[in-house]
């Protein structure tokens, strides 16, 4: 019952926000800024990251409040979704901006490079990246998750929000579909 009168509670204050309630918002961001942030900090492996992260995702909040529907799911899991994918945005969005400075830097530093290995790592970087751009999202962030920052099934499933059923589909599902892309 005290879940479910947590829950009301939250509807009311998403209610307020939407209506712009700056006294709502602040007790939504007092009710739920810490569970968001170990959300954002798991995810991002760094405090400045996951503060960013965690900023953004009251930002989209308070501009789409209206948007909740208690019929499409629970107030915190809406929440949550959202600090998930405010974190795995600013993730993506660093990794290509580190990719692009470290590419440089590997450059210039080892000037005896093979240029047929830089070639044919660059045509496999190339083609991966486009087959990962074919899976869908959950797909897509479920594998980088689990291979890229050795996250656990279970800890993927914490992290989403998602059964772990289905964390386990989402990851075979997306290998199998990386693997038919890369043969063609």
């Amino acid at each position: 019952m005290a879940v479910e009168s947590g829950q009301e509670e939250l509807i009311t204050l998403l209610a307020g926000v939407a209506r712009h309630d700056r006294s709502a918002f602040k007790k939504l961001y007092e009710c739920m800024s810490g569970r968001m942030f170990g959300v954002c900090r798991k995810l991002a492996g760094q405090q400045e990251l996951a503060e960013e992260a965690l900023q953004d995702a009251f930002i989209r909040i308070w501009h789409h409040a209206g948007e909740y529907h208690s019929e499409r799911g629970s107030p915190l899991s809406w929440m949550l979704t959202i600090a998930r994918y405010r974190t795995l945005d600013l993730m993506r969005a660093r990794k290509v901006r580190q990719t692009a400075g470290d590419d440089m830097l590997e450059t210039i530093a080892d000037d005896s490079a093979n240029p047929l290995d830089e070639t044919l790592r660059a045509d496999g970087a190339s083609a991966l990246n486009g087959c990962l751009e074919e899976l869908s999202d959950s797909q897509r962030d479920s594998v980088l998750l689990s291979y890229y920052k050795g996250f656990t099934h279970e800890e993927l499933a914490t992290a989403m929000s998602t059964p772990i059923g289905t964390v386990k589909s989402w990851i075979r599902r997306g290998l199998l579909a990386l693997k038919r892309c890369l043969e063609r």
